[in-house]
C-alpha cells in the first residue's frame, strides 16, 4: 500500500505542469455550475490562481483539479445529458501544492504577498495569513526573517489552526500561538505573557512545534469529494462550511505537545506546552507595513535546530500530504462504490 501511494504521489506531480502566468484584473463572482469535466486547470508557476475566492467567516474554498483515477469517468465524459448540470465533487480531487508557500486564498485580503509567495507585507491593523501546508504529528520547524519594520509596525508569528481568525492577530483566539516582536510577548487566547526579549529588523526567527503521534486531526483524511463544487474565474473549488463552534466545543489539550521559538538560532525556551489538539499551519500576522520573508526549508539559516531537536523541515510535508490525500481519495471510492454507480447511471 505504501508503494501504491508513492506511485500516486509521483503521478500527481508528473501530470500537473504549471505554466507561467501574469497577474490579471479584479476578482469576479462565483458560480455553482460546473464546466467541462475534462478541463485542465491552468495555473501560474507557484501553483495557485492569482484570482481566487478568499476563505472567510462561514466558508472555506479548496482548489480542485480533475481526478484521473475517478471511477466511471468515461461514462460521464461521454454523456450527452451532462451539459448544464453540476459536476459531482467525486470526479475531482484536492489540488495538492508542490511547495510550501504563503497561501494566497487563506489570508486576509489586505495583506500583500510577493510573486514567489515567500514574502508578505502588512497594511494598517493586525491581520493574518497561513501557509499552504499543515502538520498534525511529529516535530516541525520553519523560519521567518524581518526584512523591514518601520516605526510603529509589529508582527506576531507562530503556529495557527485553520479556524484562527484571519482578521485578527495570531494568538487572538484558542486556535493560535504567537510570539510578538514588541517586548517578545507570547500570546494565546488574547492573553499576553512575558516570554523573551523582542525582535526586529534583520532578525531571523525559528518556530518549532512538537505534536505527539496520537494527535488526531480530521483535516489529515478529508477528501472533500462529497462537498459542492463552485466555479470561480475558470477554476473549480470545493466549498466547505466552517464548523467553528463545534470545533471549539471539541477542543482538548494534547499532553506532551510543545512550542519553542528561536531568535537567530538561539532557543528562547518553551513558549507553550500542552497545546490544543489539531492541525497547525505556520502563521504570520502583521501590524502596519512590516515585511516578513519566510523559509520552509530545506536550506535554513540555522539548520542546527533540526539536529538538536530532531525536527523535520516544513518542506517535507509536501510529499506526505499528497500521499495522505491520495489515501483518503482511495478510501472514499472504496466506501462509496455503490452510490457512485447509481449516480453515474442515473444521468
Amino acid at each position: 500500500m505504501e508503494e501504491t501511494t508513492q506511485n500516486f504521489s509521483k503521478s500527481r506531480q508528473q501530470k500537473r505542469k504549471l505554466p507561467n502566468s501574469e497577474q490579471s484584473g479584479a476578482l469576479g463572482k462565483k458560480s455553482r455550475l460546473g464546466t467541462d469535466v475534462g478541463a485542465l486547470v491552468k495555473l501560474p508557476a507557484h501553483g495557485y490562481p492569482l484570482e481566487h475566492p478568499f476563505n472567510k467567516d462561514g466558508y472555506r474554498y479548496i482548489l480542485a483539479e480533475p481526478d484521473p483515477h475517478a471511477p466511471f469517468r468515461q461514462e460521464f465524459d461521454e454523456s450527452a445529458d451532462w451539459a448544464g448540470k453540476p459536476i459531482p465533487g467525486w470526479l475531482y480531487r484536492v489540488l495538492s501544492p508542490n511547495a510550501v508557500l504563503i497561501a494566497l486564498h487563506d489570508r486576509a485580503p489586505q495583506l500583500k504577498v510577493s510573486e514567489d509567495r515567500l514574502s508578505i507585507t502588512g497594511e494598517k491593523g493586525y491581520c493574518m495569513a497561513r501557509a499552504s501546508h499543515y502538520v498534525t504529528k511529529g516535530c516541525w520547524y520553519w523560519e521567518a526573517t524581518v526584512e523591514d519594520m518601520p516605526d510603529g509596525s509589529a508582527c506576531r508569528l507562530g503556529w495557527g489552526q485553520e479556524y484562527a481568525n484571519l482578521q485578527a492577530p495570531l494568538g487572538y483566539d484558542k486556535f493560535g500561538y504567537s510570539w510578538r516582536s514588541r517586548k517578545g510577548t507570547k500570546f494565546h487566547e488574547s492573553h499576553g505573557k512575558h516570554y523573551s526579549a523582542g525582535y526586529g529588523e534583520g532578525d531571523t526567527l525559528g518556530f518549532l512545534i512538537t505534536l505527539p503521534s496520537d494527535n488526531q486531526a480530521n483535516q489529515a483524511s478529508n477528501t472533500f469529494k462529497d462537498r459542492p463544487l463552485v466555479k470561480f474565474k475558470s477554476h473549480l473549488y470545493y466549498e466547505d462550511k466552517d464548523r467553528v463552534n463545534e470545533t471549539l466545543k471539541a477542543l482538548k489539550v494534547q499532553p506532551g505537545s510543545k512550542i519553542h521559538y528561536f531568535k537567530n538560532g538561539v532557543c528562547q525556551g518553551e513558549a507553550f506546552v500542552d497545546v490544543y489538539k489539531g492541525a497547525y499551519y505556520p502563521a504570520i500576522s502583521l501590524h502596519k507595513n512590516v515585511t516578513i520573508s519566510v523559509n520552509f526549508g530545506p536550506k535554513f539559516k540555522h539548520p542546527e535546530v533540526l539536529k538538536e531537536f530532531k525536527a523535520q523541515s516544513m518542506h517535507e510535508r509536501v510529499e506526505e500530504m499528497i500521499c495522505e490525500q491520495t489515501m483518503a481519495d482511495m478510501m472514499y471510492f472504496t466506501e462509496n462504490d455503490g452510490k457512485l454507480r447509481l449516480d453515474t447511471y442515473s444521468i
